[in-house]
């Protein structure tokens, strides 16, 4: 493929840029136009110094606000300086890609010197065999330690891209045996570096070229990506034709997928059909279809959509298709009152309720059981009979003669022992129990003293029984004799 043009004069770049953002403000997006992956990561090459990294965002505010979330880059590869990563723009770069943890930096890395010299292929092949015996080692060293430094650490290098072509001095096709061991060398000495996460990228161009690019392939432990750049260009007259020539889109997904790696297009864009949207709609099909990790227009002319006025349709195809949707204008929505259309009160019949009586049950009538009280007998306690005394009179006697006087003898009644009246004992209720009688303690009575010595009166004791005595004590009869000399019996 021709090599296309990577830097632009500022002044050139400047006026394509403010009459594209002029001409293409008013353009609408047609739904049928939106790929569904408009969100995979996507950028375009706007130039490789400074003035690409300022006019990201004004292709962004062009798209309606769509996120460029691809930085893209070439290094000068005129001397080994310049691939060793001695340029001062590569900071404006590193810069932008810290600003976004999603943002990815993409860089083109050359493998050889005068890379654009029109060197012949026999001094191709010799720098080809100095870089698989790695004379060139150290160049690539120092390039990863300066993006180390930067803080670029997992920038995507495209390194030796479009190798199966014929313009690079870094091109496969003088010895494709020893291009492998270069690249092999290259990657190796830059993975050494510490802090790298780099990732590296195969990039052919679309097609056979000067040779078959799968024969440059030099093996899945050293690439991370299967790139391939791809412009409206033959061979091939249609698009349907890039998809299936040898070595076209449809073998770079295959060959991709085999080997287990994503794809990407770092180049795309028109070249040598003009302004041609079909072209740029089934390539926005395209990459929507099998989602490569990042895709990159190169976007000036010949190529490009928004700084090259040479190409609206393509530019309205590919803006309606990136733009993101937004919510139109929001139209109220006229009021139209509703006639009120009166309701007819329709009359609830009344349906009366028949009463149900409650049957009455009867309250079964429970017997109370009648509990006997037992009667408890009262003892009887008999009350004692004391008899009375008898106490003799004396007759008295006239004496005729000298009578002899006569001493009566006292007749001293014997005492009755009354029996006491013992109740029977009526059997009491086995549920009652018996009481016991409470029986009064009975006084004790005071012991008649003992008649003085020599006395007339004479006290004989009433034995009423053992029972009756505790009752009523001890008792006595006592009765006074006088025979003295006035006593009318006394015979002296």
């Amino acid at each position: 493929m021709p090599r296309p043009r990577r830097r632009l004069a500022s002044t050139c770049i400047g006026t394509v840029t403010a009459g594209l953002l002029a001409t293409g403000a008013a353009l609408a997006a047609p739904e049928e136009d939106r790929p569904e992956g408009s969100d995979i990561a996507m950028g375009a090459y706007l130039d490789y110094g400074p003035p690409g990294v300022a006019r990201i965002p004004h292709l962004s505010s062009w798209l309606g606000g769509k996120q460029i979330r691809v930085g893209h880059t070439y290094l000068p590869g005129d001397t080994w300086a310049g691939i060793e990563g001695r340029v001062s723009f590569l900071e404006d770069w590193a810069d932008w890609r810290r600003e976004g943890d999603d943002r990815l930096f993409v860089l083109n890395v050359p493998m050889q010197e005068r890379n654009e010299g029109r060197v012949p292929d026999y001094r191709v092949a010799q720098l080809i065999r100095a870089g698989a015996q790695g004379q060139y080692d150290g160049h690539f060293r120092r390039l990863a330690e300066r993006l180390v430094e930067l803080g670029v650490p997992d920038t995507v290098i495209v390194l030796g891209w479009e190798m199966n072509g014929v313009t690079y001095a870094h091109r496969c096709g003088p010895d494709p045996e020893n291009w492998k061991a270069y690249w092999r060398r290259v990657v190796n000495t830059m993975r050494a570096v510490p802090g790298q996460e780099f990732k590296f990228d195969f990039a052919p161009n679309r097609g056979t070229d000067a040779i078959g690019w799968t024969k440059c392939y030099p093996g899945d432990d050293v690439v991370d990506v299967i790139g391939m750049d791809s412009y409206d260009q033959g061979p091939g007259h249609t698009f349907d034709d890039q998809i299936t020539q040898p070595y076209g889109l449809q073998q770079h997904v295959d060959f991709a997928k085999a080997h287990g790696k994503p794809v990407s297009y770092p180049e795309w864009g028109l070249f040598r059909r003009g302004d041609n949207p079909e072209y740029v709609r089934r390539m926005l099909k395209w990459i929507q279809q099998h989602k490569p990790l990042y895709h990159t227009i190169t976007d000036y002319c010949p190529h490009g959509v928004w700084q090259c006025k040479d190409n609206p349709e393509s530019a309205k195809v590919f803006r309606d298709a990136l733009t993101p949707e937004r919510p139109g204008p929001v139209v109220p929505t006229p009021v139209v009152p509703t006639p009120v259309v009166p309701t007819p009160v329709v009359p609830t019949p009344v349906v009366p309720t028949p009463v149900v009586p409650t049957p009455v049950v009867p309250t079964p009538q429970v017997p109370t059981p009648q509990v006997p009280t037992p009667a408890v007998p009262t003892p009887q306690v008999p009350t004692p009979q004391v008899p009375t005394p008898e106490i003799p009179k004396p007759s008295p006697v006239v004496p005729t003669t000298k009578p002899s006087p006569v001493v009566p003898t006292p007749q001293t009644p014997l005492p009755v022992t009354p029996s006491p009246l013992v109740p029977s004992p009526v059997a009491p209720s086995p549920a009652v129990p018996k009481p016991e009688p409470t029986q009064p303690k009975p006084e004790p009575q005071p012991t008649p003293p003992p008649p003085p010595l020599n006395s007339k009166q004479w006290c004989v004791p009433l034995n009423f029984g053992e029972w009756l005595s505790k009752l009523v004590g001890t008792q006595a009869v006592c009765v006074k004799l006088d025979f003295g000399k006035n006593s009318g019996i006394w015979p002296f």
